[in-house]
């Protein structure tokens, strides 16, 4: 019998997130508890809402099928996938950093993504694995107060913000997915030694924020000259009223240095899905250029990833970052928090 026929399992495991339901006849809002719709496909994400809401909406108007989306965090949802099982309603997971899908890659969760559907990505991007696809890309960049520091004594690599003379210098939000996403590719691409190295120094240079705008604030206000982060928060902000960066600039680090690191927003399918084939629908696409334009469109200033499908003019080219050559497949959500735990980050 259909997972979507059993509403009441559905509802007792899904107590923690709230459901926002999308486009095609779903019912609109947020519910103390999520209850899966019959014949809906189920889309659990953790990418921005409006990017998920737009793109579920232009996928039902593309095709009739009906999507009801569930809100929820990277690791948290990844890890809910992984624990509700062949129970899951979902369908399938968007995330905004790919660890949290290699989470559910390597719990045996995710169905192949057709030939066809990864082919639509940039070369190199695809995880070596072909479980799942890129939907969107971000960069690491270091954020500078221009009245604080110049740029020539901006640091050549992230790895140099290690040194005791970055002490109380720069910013940044450990906590948060995005900020252990870009750890994950450290830890991938020097090591553990390394990056255990790095987040040693970090518990003693750094000043912690919650997030990556809170980041930028506080390098915009001048209280650290440097932070890390993405690069859309700045170009949002830019796009707006600038009230949170006005006195900043980017600086993109480049040459394959870990600072490069670009992170990609994920897609899946769920090996239990109830609708296989409209969930491989869905993820053809938000990687084709209707999906992308619609993304690119959405404001979230994220880097287009679909072969073609230009990004906002506003952003350096995608190919211009000269990010470290890392298999997204590698990167591992829980050895990075098991890392950061133990030198006594979180």
């Amino acid at each position: 019998m259909s997972k979507n026929r059993h509403p009441l399992i559905a509802l007792l495991l899904a107590l923690p997130l709230a459901l926002s339901a999308c486009a095609g006849g779903g019912n609109s809002g947020s519910q103390d508890a999520y209850a899966p719709q019959p014949q809906t496909l189920q889309i659990y994400s953790s990418q921005h809402v409006n990017v998920t809401k737009a793109l579920a909406e232009g996928f039902t108007a593309k095709t009739g099928i009906k999507t009801q989306v569930r809100d929820g965090e990277d690791a948290s949802m990844g890890h809910m996938i992984v624990k509700e099982g062949d129970a899951s309603p979902a369908d399938v997971f968007l995330t905004e950093n790919s660890p949290a899908m290699t989470v559910v890659e390597r719990a045996g969760r995710l169905a192949p993504v057709q030939p066809a559907t990864l082919a639509q990505a940039r070369e190199g991007l695809a995880p070596s694995s072909g479980l799942w696809t890129p939907i969107a890309a971000r960069s690491t960049v270091l954020v500078y107060n221009k009245d604080k520091i110049s740029e020539a004594d901006l640091p050549k690599s992230m790895m140099d913000l290690a040194d005791p003379k970055w002490a109380g210098k720069w910013g940044a939000a450990p906590g948060g997915a995005d900020f252990q996403a870009i750890v994950a590719g450290m830890l991938a691409e020097r090591g553990e030694q390394q990056t255990r190295s790095w987040l040693e120094a970090l518990t003693k240079n750094a000043k912690v924020y919650n997030n990556n705008i809170a980041t930028m604030k506080a390098v915009n206000a001048g209280e650290v000259p440097v932070g890390i982060m993405y690069h859309y928060y700045w170009y949002r902000d830019q796009a707006g009223d600038k009230q949170g960066s006005a006195n900043t600039a980017l600086h993109f680090f480049g040459g394959g240095d870990p600072g490069a690191f670009v992170s990609l927003s994920a897609g899946g399918v769920l090996a239990s899905s109830d609708m296989p084939e409209q969930a491989q629908q869905f993820l053809a696409y938000v990687t084709g250029p209707e999906g992308q334009r619609v993304m690119v469109d959405s404001g979230s200033m994220e880097y287009a990833i679909g072969k073609g499908v230009p990004s906002d003019p506003a952003l350096p080219p995608l190919d211009s970052l000269q990010a470290p050559a890392v298999d997204a497949s590698r990167l591992n959500s829980d050895d990075v928090i098991s890392l950061m735990t133990d030198v006594g980050i979180l």
